[in-house]
């Protein structure tokens, strides 16, 4: 059998945007008491490489990075080696916050526009993660296990439906700046191997060249193309 070869898995950071210089500010705050006097880390990919870029301690809850960007950067809050959030990076003062049931970062577009993309693509999470609550009280109620598992299929068939749409439009309205790519590197961090499923084949058509030509998305493409040439001779 032939080796289908994998590439690193970027999850949610990056290196890369349109030239510009200058500096940036992230003033954080967090009420979980694991964090206090941890060390955070602020981490982009690099030529396939994990960097980091700053470091400060939470100390009283609070903590912030300042520092010089060359370009504007998709980057990753980093606790040790676990990773917390995304964050954009893009020469604005943001405002990170960060307790037992969710993350935010509020102050600038980019961050605006991708902290309202993940709390929606979150509530549909959540839907679909209570389906199979909804399945037995469904039936306590007294229906027909068919009609349980027809209505609960429906309902993951149309969530599902949903949240491609909303990962596909939000990828090709920001085609042409860090959140599409960076996007795109969440949306294919989770299948076990570079792969051309319909929904990335949608997403190719009409694409502009920054976002083929963003090194992540350019290399996936290469590889993928190989895997499927490989399994298609097997």
């Amino acid at each position: 059998m032939k080796k289908v070869y994998s590439i690193i898995s970027f999850a949610f950071a990056c290196l890369f945007a349109a030239s510009c210089s200058d500096h940036y500010l992230v003033d954080g705050s967090t009420t979980v008491h694991g964090m206090e006097g941890k060390m955070l880390y602020l981490k982009v990919y690099d030529n396939k490489d994990l960097k980091t870029i700053d470091s400060c301690n939470v100390m009283h809850g609070k903590f912030s990075f300042r520092g010089n960007v060359d370009s504007t950067m998709m980057a990753n809050l980093f606790l040790g080696n676990q990773s917390l959030m995304p964050i954009v990076l893009e020469g604005e003062g943001v405002s990170l916050k960060i307790d037992e049931m969710a993350q935010s970062v509020t102050g600038s577009p980019l961050n605006d526009s991708l902290y309202a993309f993940i709390q929606r693509k979150t509530q549909i999470d959540n839907q679909l993660a209570e389906l199979p609550r909804m399945e037995g009280r469904m039936v306590m109620d007294g229906m027909e296990h068919e009609e349980v598992m027809a209505r609960l299929q429906a309902m993951a068939h149309d969530l599902n439906l949903q949240s491609d749409q909303l990962v596909s439009n939000f990828i090709k309205r920001n085609y042409n700046n860090v959140l599409g790519p960076g996007v795109f590197m969440i949306m294919t961090s989770e299948l076990a191997y570079p792969v051309l499923t319909p929904q990335i084949e949608a997403l190719l058509i009409g694409a502009p060249s920054y976002f083929l030509n963003h090194p992540y998305v350019k290399e996936y493409l290469r590889v993928a193309n190989e895997n499927m040439e490989k399994l298609q001779q097997q």
